[in-house]
């Protein structure tokens, strides 16, 4: 059997990969790292998280993220069950310590027989054989412009912003706390999975100024920043509004701190464990894109981060995606050239799990075909078929932007009659979208 070959092993390429291979075919996994290195990765292991360590709510009842993870769960992916393997305490979300993830998810992929591993960049699409182009928010310059070549569009991108790291024997804990969100998880340990940060008015008042007169990172001429509103540098959304961050990850709610139990903050900087050691901790939603050093003078103005040390300072990084609604069909093929299929967030979806799904996805219609059959995806009532639904035919393709998988994307599920509150209508959601998916696996 001639083998499928996959640009890329990011998240969605290597989850791509590894379905193939479970399902019999061979597979050829091109990866230009450390042959040709990207600014934001570090490593040349593959699904590389450069951005966050979290893969967001575990919950599959409630939350339309959680439910994703259970439909990889039951597909058998591997970017799931790598997670699950690396996972640290971090409340109801699914963190993972990041580089022992990737290691894992690149020894299981390199002891794989079906699988074989070629380093080097591809700069062309191919004209002949099954390709999957799971190339990421950093396509190589060369093969963005040959996908722009074939598909006639002009050039479709927006800036993501990566969050600062800092190294958690820095964190002054006399001002700072351990604790989640509500207090929320199963155990003492993901219940104080967070460090908390508290800033009194006058504190808050002067980080949004320097916030707002920082250095930022210049774009190159003719370049624009539309960026993704789930990844918005800190200082964009400070622009949009003094009490933007207080609103957004600042919010000083369902936090009591122990060392002033009296006294509300008016606003709390999170930060989340990064790794299983517990040495790095990332500042949660402050991507930036501020110069290297107004972050550091900026940053150490927040109580408990005076004396910080950074393991990585954040970053901006352009980022591509097709306008998937007029260039694929839903199978995940390029119109023009069928041999062709795209994966991950160069699709148009946005987030860690989103790409690896769009992944699962297209390996298994991949590995259908070369055997001659044709896999349908799964319904648009699951997270999975929501996403493909919405990626190619069901959004507005004039105003198409990376989207991650919500509940809004879901067929309603009151076809008739009244309206169900929240609390009612997300587990409808989630218990038909996993009667859906079971259904799709048994047909396949």
């Amino acid at each position: 059997m001639e083998p499928i070959h996959i640009i890329g092993a990011g998240l969605a390429g290597s989850e791509a990969a590894w379905q193939i291979a479970r399902a019999g075919v061979p597979v050829v996994l091109h990866e230009m790292r450390p042959v040709v290195e990207t600014f934001a990765h570090k490593t040349g292991d593959f699904a590389e998280m450069v951005c966050s360590n979290s893969f967001r709510s575990d919950d599959d009842e409630n939350n339309a993220v959680g439910q994703l993870h259970w439909e990889m769960r039951a597909a058998g992916g591997l970017i799931m069950a790598m997670a699950d393997r690396h996972k640290l305490p971090a409340g109801g979300a699914l963190a993972v310590d990041r580089n022992a993830f990737s290691a894992d998810v690149t020894a299981a992929l390199r002891a794989e027989p079906l699988i074989s591993v070629e380093a080097g960049e591809i700069a062309e699409l191919p004209r002949e054989g099954r390709w999957i182009i799971a190339t990421g928010p950093l396509t190589s310059a060369a093969l963005g412009a040959a996908i722009r070549v074939e598909t006639g569009a002009e050039s479709l991108a927006f800036f993501d912003a990566i969050a600062p790291i800092v190294y958690a024997e820095s964190i002054d804990m006399s001002t700072a706390w351990r604790q989640s969100r509500y207090d929320k998880g199963e155990t003492e340990e993901e219940r104080t999975a967070y460090i908390n940060c508290p800033m009194t008015k006058a504190e808050y008042e002067a980080f949004i100024d320097a916030l707002l007169a920082a250095d930022k990172t210049e774009f190159h001429e003719g370049e624009t920043a539309g960026y993704f509103d789930g990844c918005l540098p800190i200082e964009v959304m400070a622009e949009r509004g003094r009490e933007t961050l207080r609103f957004g990850p600042m919010k000083p709610v369902g936090l009591t701190n122990p060392h002033r139990p009296d006294e509300k903050p008016y606003a709390v900087v999170q930060l989340r464990r990064d790794n299983a050691l517990g040495t790095l901790y990332n500042i949660v939603g402050f991507q930036t894109k501020m110069k290297y050093g107004a972050q550091t003078e900026v940053l150490r103005m927040i109580p408990g981060l005076q004396d910080a040390g950074f393991a990585r300072l954040g970053g901006i990084h352009r980022n591509t995606f097709l306008n998937s609604p007029t260039l694929l069909d839903d199978r995940m093929r390029l119109r023009s050239r069928p041999n062709l299929r795209f994966a991950g967030q160069v699709t148009g979806v946005e987030g860690y799990v989103e790409s690896a799904a769009m992944g699962l996805l297209a390996g298994r219609m991949a590995a259908a075909e070369a055997k001659g059959g044709d896999l349908a995806p799964p319904s648009g009532n699951t997270a999975m078929g929501a996403l493909i639904h919405h990626i190619t035919g069901g959004a507005e393709a004039k105003t198409f932007q990376p989207m991650n998988v919500n509940f809004g994307l879901f067929p309603p599920i009151d076809a008739k009659g009244g309206r169900r509150g929240r609390k009612a209508r997300y587990p409808a959601y989630t218990t038909r979208a996993k009667d859906d998916f079971r259904a799709w696996l048994a047909g396949q």
